[in-house]
């Protein structure tokens, strides 16, 4: 393969969001170079097949969504099966259902009714004297201190690094209390694992762009860009500016994975661990994904890490000062008229799947425009 002459977009990352636009541009005629520092396509939805199974190599990957136009756009590549995501807690031995639904207080605390649940959380909140400052006001507040204490507190401590009581409460955002027995964790219309895994989607996408797998963007740096007329970036902003203002705040993780020689070994994809004594925060068992009838299974113990340049940067932290450095990031980007910067890392945003694909849709139409409407002043 010939990368000797010029491309309109180089773009760096081949996952979600810059295997979108790369198939939306060449769709329009343009010529693209994907590179990507892995030695493989996919990003973090990458499965590895073991055993006949697909292993979701970096955390389960489920996709949901209520955008009738993106499900439509995923399944123009690839069949999606009915698989619709259930996941248990374990409290020290005590299994419970999440999101907290009926399944989840009649476990708790023996009730039946709707409104006994009601009462229960009620009589359990705590109300903060003044304006809420943290996670753990926020819980108290909202879902009282039985929830907190065993299905939130230590979770959340190990998903973060740090205490409940130096966590901003919008990392929460939202908790959810259903009242009906209802255990699907997300409420979307559509879900679904693509059958065969995400490896299917990637490679359609990325079918007839030229790929530099093993390629670090920033060692071939000069090379690279004077290659292309446009960068599309998805890597971290911080790092394609040297870290000029400071270095962004990010949680990683450590992903363990076995064989077991068994058919089944927790009987549901996803066992939440909310035991701060417990060092994982998960076990994802993958067959469950798929349905897959072989006679051994894959399981995944996920640990959460502290980030330093050079790990896997997953989640952003968002908080305060975090939020302050991305912002100059962010205007800086905003002088550089030959990049796009996309995706959870170039954004420092947490993006669901679906709202990955949405944003890359967006922005490569709204670049089309803007090419077009050049064209049309000259």
């Amino acid at each position: 393969m010939n990368f000797g002459y010029n491309y309109d977009y180089l773009i760096v990352g081949a996952g979600l969001f810059g295997a979108v636009c790369a198939y939306e541009l060449q769709q329009k005629g343009f010529r693209c170079l994907v590179i990507e520092k892995r030695d493989h396509i996919g990003g973090n939805m990458y499965c590895e097949k073991i055993n006949d199974i697909n292993v979701h190599k970096y955390g389960a990957h489920i996709f949901h969504t209520n955008d009738e136009k993106v499900w439509k756009y995923v399944n123009r590549f690839v069949t999606f099966n009915n698989y619709r995501h259930s996941v248990i807690a374990n409290y020290r031995d005590e299994i419970y259902n999440l999101p907290f639904n009926m399944n989840t207080f009649s476990k708790l605390w023996n009730v039946v009714t709707p409104e006994d649940a009601r009462a229960i959380i009620a009589s359990q909140k705590i109300h903060p004297v003044a304006k809420i400052r943290n996670l753990e006001e926020h819980a108290l507040e909202t879902v009282g201190t039985d929830i907190y204490e065993k299905l939130i507190k230590g979770y959340t401590m190990k998903q973060w690094g740090r205490p409940a009581t130096d966590l901003p409460s919008s990392i929460l955002k939202r908790i959810p209390l259903r009242f009906t027995f209802n255990n699907d964790y997300f409420g979307d219309i559509y879900q679904g694992i693509p059958i065969g895994g995400y490896n299917l989607l990637f490679e359609k996408l990325l079918s007839h762009v030229d790929l530099k797998l093993s390629t670090d963007f920033f060692k071939e740096r000069a090379d690279l860009t004077s290659r292309a007329k446009r960068i599309i970036y998805t890597g971290p902003i911080d790092a394609y500016y040297n870290y000029e203002f400071g270095q962004l705040d990010y949680r990683s993780l450590e992903f363990q994975h076995s064989i077991l020689n068994c058919d089944n070994y927790q009987g549901i994809s996803v066992v939440n661990y909310t035991d701060i004594n417990v060092p994982y925060t998960r076990i994802i068992e993958h067959k469950h994904f798929e349905y897959s009838n072989v006679p051994s299974t894959v399981i995944t113990h996920e640990f959460p890490r502290s980030y330093e340049k050079g790990s896997e940067p997953y989640y952003p932290i968002n908080d305060e000062n975090n939020n302050r450095l991305y912002k100059k990031y962010q205007e800086k980007s905003r002088d550089d008229k030959n990049v796009i910067f996309g995706g959870r890392l170039a954004e420092y945003k947490y993006y669901d799947m679906h709202q990955i694909i949405a944003s890359a849709l967006t922005k490569i139409k709204d670049e089309i425009d803007q090419i077009r409407q050049n064209d049309a002043q000259k």
